[in-house]
This record gives structure tokens, C-alpha cells and sequence, in this order.
């Protein structure tokens, strides 16, 4: 599972608080905590500081890789923020959050994804808005894969987001996300899946237990990638257990490396 951390985000209000202060600590801090608990990516986004996004964002990036050797998440629509972020990028391969098939914005990121050689979200929604069927979402990606490796993207650097909404606003939105999944998986082996897993439950309560439960069944649908809160120790022992159960773990060799870490939570 290919864990992309989302604590270091403008709409966070500690995060927000610590971005508008140049707080190096708190920014550095959190990136080794999430690091250390398995995330692969840390997500940066500045994205509430409307007025000096890019300046914001590159400053995120220039902080959090002094702490940590680990790929960064330029998490923005901006192309000229993501392209400032870039410029400071140093350590290994970064991930642009992200590109639609809205054609403005396609335009406007895939020169960066070239240019930096970059892997890229891709998010499964077009100039006519948010899909609302899994076949409109299917058809998105179909084209966004298209688009992307016929200009020479590494199909292997695409990771399809499937739009997941808040269930609390459509009863059918979690059975449309994992009916997306499936089907993206089926038919692109070689893509990755990933999603913000947290927007599932937005507006309800106990929100921890339903992003757990939709964690196990998108990874069972053929999820491999989320981007989640790796500090949630809970939530990173539904990883490591799903992985296991879906013979990703051989032996079950690593979930019992985490329990002999002590990392693994009833």
C-alpha cells in the first residue's frame, strides 16, 4: 500500500497556523512522525493561502526535505505553484496532486509531469463536473491514461483517483467508488489507485470508523495506493491487516514485524 501522508495541508488548522508562521519545527516534525509511520509521500499544500500559494508551497517543500529522504506530494491545481514547489524539489521522484481531464487544467499541469519527469494523481473528473456513475468515472480514466501515456507517461506513474465523495451526501457514492476501483483495475493492471480516503465520511460522525471500513473494501476492490493520516495507528493496522489477507504479506511476515514493532492497534 502506497501511503501518502496529509497531515502537512492548509486546511488543517495546525498546519495552516504553522505554514502562515514559517514554523520549520512544526512543518519538519510532522513530516519525519508521518515518514516514520509508513507514509511513502508527504503531501504538501499551501492551497489555503490564496494570495502566496506558490511561495507558501515552495517553502513547504525546501522545509520538509531538510527532514526527511523521502519523495514530496505537490498537492495544488496552481501550475504555477506546483512549478515553483518543483524548482525546490531535491529528493527523489516527486508526485504532482493533481490533473483532470478538465482540459484547462490537463493543459496547464502535463507540461510540468514532463519537464520534471514526475508521477501525477489523476483525478476521474472532466469539464462537465463530478461524475456521478462509475461508467462516467471509467470513461475519465480511460482518457486521462490515454492522454497521459501517449505522451510518454509511464503508465506505472499514473495513480487514478475514482473521485470519492461523502456518503453522508449520496447513499450510493461508496458502492460508485469501489464499483470504480474494480473496474479501474481491471482494466489497467499496471495503473495505481489512490484516493483522499478521508472524504468518505466527511459530515458524519465516528468518522475514524467509517474510513476504516471503506479502507478494507477499496483495497479489497484493488486499491494500492491512499492518501491518509499515517499517525492514525488504528488505521495503518487495517493496512498491514488487509495486506495480509489479500496475499500481499507473505507469511504475513510483515504485519508480524509491526506487531513485534508494537505498531499494531485493536
Amino acid at each position: 500500500m502506497i501511503i501518502i501522508g496529509e497531515k502537512i495541508n492548509s486546511t488543517n488548522r495546525a498546519a495552516r497556523a504553522a505554514i502562515a508562521n514559517l514554523d520549520t519545527e512544526f512543518v519538519q516534525d510532522m513530516a519525519r512522525k508521518q515518514y516514520d509511520a509508513g507514509a511513502a509521500y508527504i503531501d504538501l499544500n499551501a492551497g489555503m493561502f490564496v494570495d502566496d500559494e506558490a511561495e507558501k508551497l515552495e517553502w513547504l517543500v525546501k522545509t520538509a526535505q531538510q527532514a526527511v529522504d523521502a519523495p514530496l506530494s505537490i498537492d495544488s491545481p496552481n501550475s504555477e505553484a506546483i512549478d515553483r514547489a518543483l524548482k525546490a524539489a531535491k529528493i527523489k521522484k516527486p508526485i504532482i496532486n493533481s490533473i483532470t481531464d478538465e482540459r484547462e487544467r490537463f493543459d496547464s499541469i502535463l507540461p510540468l509531469i514532463l519537464e520534471y519527469d514526475t508521477a501525477v494523481v489523476a483525478l476521474c473528473m472532466d469539464d462537465s463536473g463530478m461524475p456521478e456513475t462509475a461508467d462516467e468515472r471509467l470513461s475519465i480514466a480511460d482518457r486521462l491514461i490515454s492522454s497521459l501515456t501517449s505522451k510518454r507517461v509511464g503508465i506505472s506513474d499514473i495513480y487514478i483517483d475514482p473521485m470519492v465523495r461523502p456518503i453522508g451526501t449520496g447513499t450510493h457514492y461508496g458502492r460508485v467508488a469501489l464499483e470504480t476501483i474494480s473496474r479501474v483495475r481491471a482494466e489497467f493492471p499496471e495503473v495505481h489507485i489512490t484516493c483522499g480516503l478521508s472524504n468518505i465520511s466527511f459530515g458524519i460522525p465516528e468518522r475514524k470508523l467509517m474510513n476504516q471500513a471503506f479502507l478494507v473494501a477499496a483495497m479489497a476492490a484493488g486499491m494500492d495506493g491512499a492518501i491518509l493520516d499515517p499517525l492514525d495507528k488504528k488505521l495503518m493496522s487495517f493496512v498491514y491487516a488487509t495486506e495480509a489477507l489479500l496475499g500481499m504479506d507473505d507469511f504475513c511476515m510483515d504485519y508480524l514485524m509491526k506487531f513485534r514493532e508494537g505498531l499494531l492497534e485493536e
